[in-house]
C-alpha cells in the first residue's frame, strides 16, 4: 500500500483536503480521529492522562476536559511532551494497522504533527497543505472561537512554515477560495495513482 502523509499547520485545510481525497475513493486514516477515540469516555489513554495531569481533567461523566488539557500543554512544552508520549505511540500503532487493512492503490495518512513527532517514516511521500500565517490565524479564529493569542501559541508550538515546506514532496496552496482546492487534489490523485502503480 502506497502511503501519502498529509500535514499542515492548524487551520491550513487538512480536513477539507482529506474529505476531497475521500470523495475520490481514497482511504483516509486521520490521526486526530484516532486520538479522539483514544481520549473519548472509556478511551484507553484516559487513565494515563489522569495520572500525568490530574484526575480533575476527567469530568463526572468520564469525558476528558479537552479545553483544560489544551491550556496546560500549549503553555508548557514539557507537559506537551508528556501528553505526546502517552498518545503518539498508540496513534502510530493504530495508523499502521489501519493502513495495512485499507483497500485501494494508496492511502492518505492525515497527521497534523507529522514533523513535530518525527513520523515521516510512516509514509512514502509527504503532502503539505499551505497558506500564509495571517490566513491561518483568521481561519482558526473563525472556526474555533479561540482568541488570537491562543492561536499564536498553538502555531508557535508547531514546526515553522518554512520547515514544513522544506519537508514536502508535494504542496497544496490553500490560500485561495475553497473551490481552488479540488483541482489540486484531483491532480495529486492522478499522480499518486501513477506512483502507487510503479512501486
Amino acid at each position: 500500500m502506497y502511503k501519502v502523509a498529509l500535514t499542515g499547520g492548524i487551520g491550513s485545510g487538512k480536513s477539507s483536503a482529506s474529505a476531497l481525497f475521500a470523495t475520490l475513493g481514497v482511504p483516509v486514516i486521520d490521526a486526530d480521529v484516532i486520538s479522539h477515540a483514544l481520549t473519548a469516555p472509556g478511551g484507553e489513554t484516559l487513565p494515563a492522562i489522569a495520572e500525568a495531569f490530574g484526575a480533575d481533567l476527567i469530568t463526572a461523566d468520564g469525558a476528558l476536559d479537552r479545553a483544560a488539557l489544551r491550556r496546560i500543554v500549549f503553555a508548557d512544552p514539557a507537559a506537551r511532551r508528556r501528553l505526546e508520549a502517552i498518545l503518539h505511540p498508540r496513534i502510530r500503532a493504530n495508523m499502521r494497522a489501519d493502513a495495512e487493512a485499507a483497500d485501494g492503490p494508496y492511502v492518505i495518512l492525515a497527521i497534523p504533527l507529522l514533523l513535530e513527532t518525527s513520523q515521516t517514516d510512516l509514509a512514502d511521500r509527504v503532502l503539505v497543505i499551505d497558506l500564509p500565517r495571517s490566513q491561518q490565524i483568521e481561519r482558526v479564529i473563525a472556526r474555533s472561537g479561540l482568541d488570537a493569542a491562543e492561536v499564536e501559541r498553538i502555531i508557535a508550538s508547531q514546526v515553522s512554515r518554512s520547515e514544513r515546506l522544506a519537508a514536502a514532496d508535494d504542496i497544496i496552496d490553500n490560500s485561495g477560495p475553497e473551490e481552488a482546492l479540488r483541482p489540486q487534489v484531483e491532480a495529486l490523485h492522478r499522480r499518486y495513482l501513477t506512483l502507487a502503480s510503479e512501486q
